[in-house]
């Protein structure tokens, strides 16, 4: 059997595309004509190179999940404290509010509200993606109760549930217009729980 031809187009730059496609619009309105536009690619291409829509978007969930833990995770590294690194992460909400373009929110939390369950294999994805953001801003929590930033009366575990909380949620405030000096008073009683 045939292998068919070989892929002539670059597969990280289609997935990106692809990536920002659903970002943008979500799954179900993201047509397969506007993938193949926004990747640059040929129907047979797409299928030889994705399987459908449904693998494509597994592939772009995944790759949204590495890159932020990645991109958190170096944030972290380089930031002069714990308590630091939460209250930059807190404050991007504020700046993204400001922005002129239209907020997209969170990939994984966009997903969660859009399938609500009702798929399994996206289900895992989003969970593990949440369980991932949580570690961070876990290993977050830790460093700033070890530096003395952070109550070490509070639960660290629950601590970081409750910044992916409050950052998905004031994405979701920012995709609905909340203008950024609320956003910014939401910030502030954020951080005061973060005591």
């Amino acid at each position: 059997m045939s292998q068919g031809r070989p892929i002539e187009f670059d597969l990280a730059v289609a997935l990106q595309a692809a990536m920002e496609a659903f970002w943008r619009q979500g799954y179900e309105a993201t047509s397969l004509q506007d993938l193949l536009g926004a990747m640059g690619i040929s129907r047979s291409s797409f299928y030889q190179a994705f399987g459908s829509k449904h693998e494509l978007f597994e592939r772009c969930l995944a790759l949204f999940r590495e890159r932020q833990v990645q991109r958190m995770m170096s944030a972290l590294g380089k930031a002069p404290s714990g308590r630091e690194f939460l209250r930059t992460v807190l404050y991007s909400m504020v700046q993204e509010a400001r922005k002129t373009q239209a907020p997209k929110g969170c990939l994984i939390m966009n997903t969660a509200t859009e399938f609500s369950g009702r798929d399994a294999v996206i289900s895992e994805l989003v969970s593990d993606g949440i369980r991932q953001f949580s570690g961070v801003f876990r290993a977050a929590v830790v460093r700033a109760q070890e530096e003395g930033d952070i109550s070490r009366s509070r639960s660290a575990d629950v601590l970081a549930n409750y910044m992916v909380t409050v950052v998905s949620g004031l994405k979701t405030m920012v995709k609905a217009g909340l203008g950024p000096a609320a956003i910014e008073e939401v910030v502030e009683v954020a951080l005061d729980t973060l005591q």
